[in-house]
């Protein structure tokens, strides 16, 4: 199978947009170090690449793109089939659809099929072992199913009965989990990192809070804002019709997460301004600023906790992950009006005078004395 090389969009990375970001999710699912990452984003070393296409479905922003391996191609001609098979390259094997890597299928798309109850099988574990791919490639296959099984426990119970699992077709002997066509509950709901940060932060609510130094404004680079396809076949696969929550777990797997906002904001807006998909909004009138949290946009690229410097934003470790519900109130202030130039401002204190006329004060001092 030939692929062109995967493309890179700097404006949709987390380190581009966040220079000091440490997100390395493409780095990490590469099996063949083709990928080096600086304060620029990341970059592609061709001589190493082998088309795997990992980086493309590990990457929550959709930073990396290619042009032969489009998963919502997929889907179209799946969709129109009872039956829809994918094979890996390496395999050799035949089927529906041939794919450079079975952990190139993204969670998402397994989902959306299990939804929608058509049979999937995977061809091609039998060479993981061997495959140059390995041991990311299997890796990554294997959290997609667990992320895919994760969504169907939180359907249930769903309107047209259990979501029907993908199977691993190299084994025939093998059940899917959970029984004909559904899946089990899962132990790895448990593999959250963020939730560890929580907790810890939880437990020191009541001290506290020291003020940090904002980020400096070199270190978050604007860029237009934009939803991978991945998070948007999302709102599709967590849509119930009967109102009841889809209660999903923090999960590795899942481009999917929920904002909580602990005291201590300094208002220096910098989540909002680093966010690559417009999930954190700032909506302002004359006499009140808000910083709200668009579930449906996040895509849990985590960037807006790396950024806040207070370290107040967390991940909540339980969520409604059902779509087009209203956009929450992280933080809500009303606007103070400066003493000196009579402008209205924000500020996480009272304040006689805004941010403007402060920085005027100490340069004036620093000049003068």
């Amino acid at each position: 199978m030939s692929l062109a090389y995967p493309q890179f969009r700097s404006s949709r990375c987390t380190r581009y947009r966040y220079r000091y970001s440490e997100c390395s999710r493409c780095a990490d699912a590469c099996p063949h170090e083709a990928i080096t990452l600086s304060d620029e984003g990341a970059a592609l070393d061709s001589t190493r690449c082998q088309n795997c296409a990992l980086c493309v479905s590990a990457c929550r922003t959709g930073a990396w793109e290619s042009e032969a391996f489009k998963p919502i191609e997929l889907l179209r001609q799946a969709i129109k089939q009872e039956t829809f098979s994918f094979a890996c390259a390496p395999s050799g094997l035949s089927a529906d659809a041939v794919v450079p890597c079975l952990g190139a299928i993204d969670a998402a798309t397994l989902a959306y099929l299990a939804k929608r109850r058509i049979a999937v099988s995977l061809h091609g574990t039998a060479n993981c072992a061997d495959c140059a791919h390995n041991p990311r490639g299997a890796a990554q296959l294997a959290l997609d199913l667990d992320a895919c099984a994760v969504l169907s426990v939180a359907a249930e119970p769903a309107e047209r009965g259990p979501w029907l699992a993908p199977v691993l077709a190299d084994d025939p002997t093998a059940t899917p989990p959970g029984g004909k066509g559904g899946f089990a509950p899962s132990r790895r709901q448990l593999f959250r990192r963020l939730l560890g940060r929580g907790m810890d932060e939880i437990a020191s609510a009541a001290a506290p809070v020291e003020v940090a130094p904002p980020v400096p404004d070199k270190a978050i680079r604007a860029g237009a804002c934009a939803l991978p396809e991945q998070r948007e076949l999302l709102q599709i696969v967590c849509a119930r019709s009967d109102e009841r929550p889809f209660e999903v777990p923090v999960h590795e797997g899942l481009p999917l997460m929920a904002l909580a906002l602990h005291p201590g904001c300094t208002v220096c807006e910098a989540c909002f301004r680093a966010c690559p998909t417009g999930a954190i909004q700032i909506e302002e009138s004359p006499a009140d600023w808000q910083l709200r949290f668009d579930a449906d946009r996040c895509v849990a690229c985590e960037v807006c906790l790396e950024v806040c410097q207070p370290r107040v934003l967390d991940a909540e470790p339980v969520f409604d992950a059902r779509p087009e519900q209203p956009a929450r109130v992280l933080h809500a202030l009303a606007k103070q009006r400066c003493a000196r130039c009579d402008r209205h401002f924000v500020s996480a204190e009272p304040e006689e005078t805004c941010p403007i006329c402060r920085d005027d004060e100490d340069a004036f001092a620093a000049i003068f004395g």
